[in-house]
């Protein structure tokens, strides 16, 4: 039997027995990518092993990038267009603390784990990524949520881009992000 879902003023509601699957709903979708992320720069912080080191980097550059360019193709120009004129700083402040992320990235993907400053480029990438965690899941998703934005609609498309991304990096790398 399928899953129902029922949309109120963009928020959905699953019965228990839907599958675990991708969600459909665009800040779920982005709420379960920082989820993820956060538990790779955690366990980032929990290992001195250089292999494990090497692989969670890779993991957490390839998925903020994926993720940030799903909420820069799609849920930003999204929320823009709904969001009252007073609350578009917020997005704004997104884009800008991207740009920030992005160039660490750049940084520490031309690095090697056990190079000077390579632990400290991934601890200040995560705090910078906590930070703009808390303002989107503080204030931005909560604003967006209060439109009458499609957010299924929109998850849906994020959804499909975000599959296409990752089966782009897959193949650039030759492996699989978990």
């Amino acid at each position: 039997m399928a899953a129902t879902t029922h949309t109120t003023k963009g928020k959905s509601k699953s019965s228990a027995t839907a599958k675990k699957a991708t969600p459909t709903n665009a800040i779920t979708l982005l709420k379960a990518d920082h989820k993820q992320v956060k538990t790779w720069f955690d366990d980032y912080e929990k290992t001195e092993a250089d292999t494990l080191k090497a692989k969670l980097s890779e993991q957490i550059c390839q998925a903020l990038k994926v993720h940030m360019a799903i909420e820069e193709e799609y849920f930003y120009p999204a929320s823009r267009e709904v969001l009252k004129a007073d609350q578009e700083d917020m997005v704004d402040e997104a884009v800008v603390e991207h740009a920030g992320a992005k160039e660490l990235i750049v940084q520490i993907e031309a690095m090697e784990v056990g190079e000077e400053l390579y632990d400290a480029k991934i601890k200040v990438l995560g705090e910078q990524i906590t930070h703009h965690v808390e303002e989107e899941e503080g204030e931005y998703f909560p604003a967006v949520q209060k439109t009458d934005l499609d957010l299924e609609a929109l998850g849906a498309k994020m959804a499909a881009r975000k599959e296409e991304l990752m089966a782009k990096t897959k193949r650039a790398n030759g492996q699989k992000i978990q």
